[in-house]
């Protein structure tokens, strides 16, 4: 997967700092980095699992909103960021890649520059 523009590497450089779980996608929605933090949310390391493209990650991580129902790929916060270009919250719950059920909570916002326009979108999340 490429590096992606300097804002993403740049905010990849930032979430590796953060102590909460940050996730950051590319223009494409392709899961392009994921902190630390977020390694027990997801169920596996960044290390382990590298980048993910859209098609392959929305499907691996099955998310349900707080009534069991699938939330459909294209109304999850960072589709939302991405798609529409405005940040967007949900409690939803999801199998990690290690298998266990998670409740969490999480907020996404698109990243946006003047000269480069949309280059990708990031999500804070944090178990419930």
């Amino acid at each position: 997967m490429a590096a992606g523009s300097l804002e993403i590497v740049l905010m990849k450089q930032l979430a590796s700092y953060l102590a909460v779980p940050i996730l950051v996608v590319d223009r494409n929605l392709d899961l392009v980095f994921f902190n630390e933090s977020a390694e027990p949310i997801l169920g596996r390391r960044f290390d382990e699992t590298g980048g993910i493209h859209r098609g392959e990650w929305s499907s691996v991580f099955q998310t349900v909103d707080t009534s069991g129902n699938e939330i459909p790929p294209e109304e999850r916060p960072l589709a939302i960021a991405i798609d529409r270009r405005r940040p967007a919250h949900q409690r939803f719950g999801r199998n990690g890649l290690d298998g266990v059920a998670r409740k969490a909570e999480g907020i996404a916002f698109p990243l946006e520059t003047a000269e480069a326009g949309l280059v990708g979108a990031v999500a804070v999340v944090w178990e419930t």
